[in-house]
């Protein structure tokens, strides 16, 4: 089965940085484009980042555009989302996703498979 997992995430305070990973494992095919939503307490879900298959082409949501970063290695099958300058405002729980298809999406409707999220927590 696919499985997505998340990592890195923790306590900082306000200006600091994490790094995210997400481990891919039990995808047979191997193209797949991935993305980064978060969710906060009592919120609706959002769009922070994706990448595509090759990597070439990368979207940041406009609250996140210039500091954080998205990137992946597909040998490692793995994708990364660097959180630099962390506000207290970018407190949720961070989820992975993957997409059966080499482009990525803005929406979660188009994802097909999700990790269970790592919390991020940005102290003022």
């Amino acid at each position: 089965q696919v499985q997505l997992v998340e990592s890195g995430g923790g306590l900082v305070q306000a200006g600091g940085s994490l790094r995210l990973s997400c481990a891919v494992s039990g995808y047979t095919f191997n193209i797949y484009a991935m993305g980064w939503f978060r969710q906060a307490p009592g919120k609706e879900r959002e769009f922070v980042a994706a990448i595509t298959w090759s990597g070439d082409s990368t979207y940041n949501a406009d609250s996140v555009e210039g500091r954080f970063t998205i990137s992946r290695d597909n040998a490692k099958n793995t994708v990364y989302l660097q959180l630099n300058s962390l506000k207290p405002e970018d407190t949720a729980v961070y989820y992975c996703a993957l997409r059966k298809t080499r482009l990525s999406s803005t929406l979660s409707q188009d994802y097909n498979y999700w990790g269970q999220g790592t919390q991020v927590t940005v102290s003022p």
